[in-house]
């Protein structure tokens, strides 16, 4: 094996089409619900459009990690590439918001191929010890897709309409699909334990499942927030610009990873895990209180402290806890945990929102805290001892 850097040409190629993937799919989202209606669909199934791709995550990602321990990386997220591209060009010439349906599975399966190749890819090219590292950009690459598509996606569609603006997604697609054409290291499979990985199929990596509990419960209020901090503010009546809130948050992390890029492969996960528990109380407080910018500004770096750090952290965290040949494996685990929040977190904040006062939506998540703090003290010993495993 040639040495590996860090900064290799293809740990760069790699991340500028993680970037392109993640951006196709998040420039979609905040304008497909307003498309199906728009082509006839009623709320409930405009509403089964836009989660048909959560479910679909969370049924596919322990086939994509097995896939990744057994075929190469380049060959999966070329063909999830492509599928991603069929999707969302089936979207711009779909007829009515049926094929929608359709084509927004498509989409997904190419979504979750993508998603559990590419981390595996990229953490395949780095130095071991560095994986703390290469997981913190490749993070990075994942908020700046979530923090600009959907602004560009939603000013775009308010000038040229929906059809002519998913369009971008498209192109987005293709430019993913082109750049893997130049890594050089294909992400063959390991060999080590052929005939054992061959015998079943894997679910889970059981080692990685405190991993995957943390970063569901971390991750609920941000996909809550994500999902719901507009009609949030409404209700509360409080005139914040909410459309600065993730443009600020991803900022707020560019500088953080940035400024601790070294520390990621250095530093215990125990320490980690104590600076985003108590950025995540002082988040939720902040949003539960807030009623000016300057409070939404400070709640929105809270949450770039704790849950993007921790997203990070977990990520690196579950890659090291297993075997090298259940790469991908584990961070199809880790991605289950992802899948749930994002699954379930906006349907039970629905919940929340209906039975209780709207003054209790922030407080009501505080009660994460207690369960995340019960899951990093039954397993604190292997969490902090990940790190050693290089």
């Amino acid at each position: 094996m040639k040495n590996k850097s860090t900064y290799s040409k293809d740990v760069i190629l790699v991340m500028a089409a993680s970037f392109f993937f993640m951006f196709s799919t998040m420039f979609i989202n905040p304008l497909i619900n307003g498309y199906a209606k728009n082509l006839g669909a009623n709320s409930s199934f405009a509403g089964l459009i836009v989660g048909i791709m959560s479910v679909a995550s969370m049924i596919l990602r322990p086939v994509a990690g097995n896939l990744t321990d057994r075929f190469s990386k380049y060959q999966l997220s070329f063909i999830g590439g492509i599928l991603i591209f069929v999707g969302v060009v089936g979207y711009v010439l779909a007829p009515s918001s049926g094929w929608l349906l359709l084509f927004r599975l498509i989409n997904g399966i190419g979504y979750v191929l993508c998603t559990v190749c590419m981390t595996t890819w990229l953490a395949l090219l780095v130095p071991r010890a560095h994986v703390g590292k290469a997981m913190g950009f490749y993070g990075l690459m994942n908020a700046l897709a979530m923090a600009l598509a959907p602004a560009i996606s939603i000013n775009l569609y308010q000038k040229i309409g929906y059809r002519p603006a998913l369009i971008f997604s498209a192109v987005a697609a293709l430019l993913m699909i082109s750049v893997i054409q130049f890594v050089g290291n294909r992400g063959k499979v390991i060999q080590k334990s052929k005939a054992k990985t061959s015998e079943h199929f894997q679910i889970i990596q059981v080692k990685v499942l405190p991993v995957a509990l943390l970063t569901t419960l971390f991750a609920l209020p941000y996909f809550v927030t994500q999902a719901d901090i507009v009609t949030y503010v409404e209700q509360k009546h409080v005139s914040v610009a909410t459309g600065a809130y993730f443009l600020i948050y991803a900022v707020v992390l560019l500088v953080i990873r940035i400024l601790l890029k070294n520390l990621f492969d250095t530093v215990a996960f125990g320490r980690w895990f104590w600076i985003s528990w108590m950025a995540t109380g002082i988040y939720i407080i902040l949003l539960a209180v807030m009623d000016n910018n300057l409070e939404m500004g400070l709640a929105a770096a809270g949450m770039a402290i704790g849950y993007g750090v921790i997203y990070s952290v977990l990520q690196s965290t579950a890659l090291l806890l297993a075997p090298a040949d259940q790469q991908g494996l584990a961070s199809a685990t880790f991605y289950l945990g992802l899948d749930i929040a994002m699954s379930f977190g906006p349907i039970i904040s629905g919940f929340i929102d209906s039975l209780l006062p709207i003054k209790y939506f922030y407080p009501v998540e505080l009660l994460l805290l207690p369960l995340a703090f019960l899951v990093y003290s039954l397993y604190c010993k292997r969490l902090n001892h990940a790190i050693d495993h290089h």
